[in-house]
């Protein structure tokens, strides 16, 4: 039954890494947030979204696409909220500091969590569960792929953060940050939407 991690692993893994916007949230977040507690809060939105997929095996492809269009755009409006709120401490990036681990966690957490459901990710892992009828191995794999693929952007995370520091002033990170969010979410909503027809 082993086999049923290991492929689960790959697959969510490939379906994951291959052109997902997470990536760029993922990377975003290690700008402004401590990487423990970070992984933390994006590592129990995985269980839990991975769960679901899990939990409901292929029901989760015809989730409506409407449902998970407003999900995503309440995602994006209130981690854009919370951008736009933060007061500015004029020393940049590299100020990661000034953010509790909980702050940091439930970003994170959220940021996650309201975004991108029944992606290819949950679709390959509830394509596994069904295939292997081993849930709990299925979902530990699918996991596992997630937090591989979060440590990976993490580290680019952390790679932007050091050049940011040294280079671009702390409004034009956070304006241009909350830019690419809006647009990422408006992607993810666009794309949802299209996929409906």
């Amino acid at each position: 039954m082993i086999h049923a991690f290991w492929t689960t692993y790959a697959t969510v893994l490939a379906a994951e890494v291959l052109g997902d916007k997470f990536l760029y949230t993922t990377g975003f977040l290690a700008t402004r947030y401590r990487t423990t507690p970070m992984m933390i809060g994006i590592a129990v939105a995985f269980m839990v979204k991975m769960g679901v997929a899990v939990a409901v095996g292929d029901a989760i492809a015809v989730l409506p696409r409407l449902l998970i269009a407003v999900v995503t755009v309440a995602g994006v409006v209130g981690i854009g909220g919370k951008m736009l709120n933060e007061p500015n401490t004029g020393t940049g990036a590299h100020n990661r500091g000034e953010h509790s681990n909980a702050e940091a966690a439930m970003v994170s957490c959220g940021s996650v969590l309201f975004s991108e459901w029944a992606d290819l990710g949950q679709v390959a892992a509830a394509t596994m569960a069904v295939q292997f009828r081993a849930p709990m191995l299925v979902w530990m794999g699918a996991v596992a792929a997630m937090m591989t693929k979060a440590i990976l952007a993490a580290a680019v995370g952390a790679k932007v953060r050091v050049w940011l520091r040294e280079h671009v002033p702390e409004p034009v990170v956070r304006y241009g940050a909350l830019s690419v969010l809006v647009l990422l979410g408006a992607l993810s909503v666009a794309e949802t939407l299209l996929a409906q027809r």
